[in-house]
């Protein structure tokens, strides 16, 4: 009989914004059986309310908070409240994140208002997410942040909002790489490719199943693997650069995509 190896995430604390579906769902349930206590926050309190019982129906340790990534005040009390039920706060996974798709087309018709709350999710809430997690971090010992980036940084898409939402935030990791780095904290991103999430599926309103599965098919003939990723697969990556593992790591966007930008 194989022995298990030893939890990645033991005694650590995780907060993971977007925790209510998809990938952070995933992440949710992922660093919760690698030992981690998990605070997931959604701006779904419902959704983040399910990730919970999850965890905990797998015998993991999580609560929920509802807040908005872009809203600076909420932010900050969901910090304190991390803290204030964990302890402590070692990870944060900055991964709540919209679509551009349906409204993010030529720039002559971006809405300005669309433009500002893809800006606002994307981007905004990692810089607002990280400014007040570092200081309970640094106060940890140290520990990790991890962003979600995109495909969409690296090639061009016809997506102008998103893209560069998600350009921002690979620089903006560099940047706090460099930052922070003499406190022990290291920052990574992912840039996952197409993967099979309900921001994708629900991309277009009142998209039926005939439309989400034809979208998944073209998807996939596009990305050299044959298939789209799914949600277990970038937590995946993303669990590898917050724990150990990735202990000299910090700078890099880590490409999750099944090929698709190399081809």
């Amino acid at each position: 009989m194989q022995l298990a190896g030893p939890l990645q995430l033991a005694g650590k604390i995780a907060l993971i914004t977007g925790g209510g579906s998809g990938i952070g769902r995933a992440a949710s349930l992922l660093f919760a059986r690698e030992g981690a206590r998990v605070m997931v926050l959604d701006s779904d309190a419902a959704d983040a309310e399910a990730t919970v019982t999850l965890v905990k129906e797998q015998g993991g340790d999580a609560a929920f908070v509802h807040a908005s990534v872009s809203d600076s005040s909420q932010v900050q009390r969901a910090v304190a409240h991390t803290v204030q039920r964990f302890g402590a706060l070692h990870i944060l996974f900055n991964n709540a994140g919209v679509s551009g798709l349906g409204r993010d087309g030529a720039v002559a018709t971006l809405a300005e208002s669309d433009w500002d709350r893809i800006i606002g999710v994307n981007l905004t809430g990692v810089f607002l997410c990280s400014k007040h997690a570092v200081p309970a971090i640094k106060k940890s010992g140290g520990g990790a942040i991890v962003n979600t980036a995109s495909i969409a940084a690296q090639v061009a898409m016809h997506t102008h909002a998103y893209s560069a939402s998600k350009g921002g935030v690979v620089h903006l990791t560099m940047s706090l790489a460099k930052e922070l780095a003499p406190y022990n904290i290291r920052v990574n991103a992912i840039a996952p490719g197409y993967t099979d999430t309900p921001m994708l599926r629900h991309a277009k309103s009142g998209a039926t199943r005939e439309w989400q599965e034809e979208r998944l098919r073209i998807m996939a003939g596009q990305t050299p693997l044959g298939r789209v990723g799914h949600p277990h697969e970038i937590a995946r990556a993303a669990l590898y650069l917050a724990s150990d593992a990735a202990s000299f790591i910090t700078g890099h966007t880590l490409t999750v995509d099944g090929g698709f930008v190399f081809q």
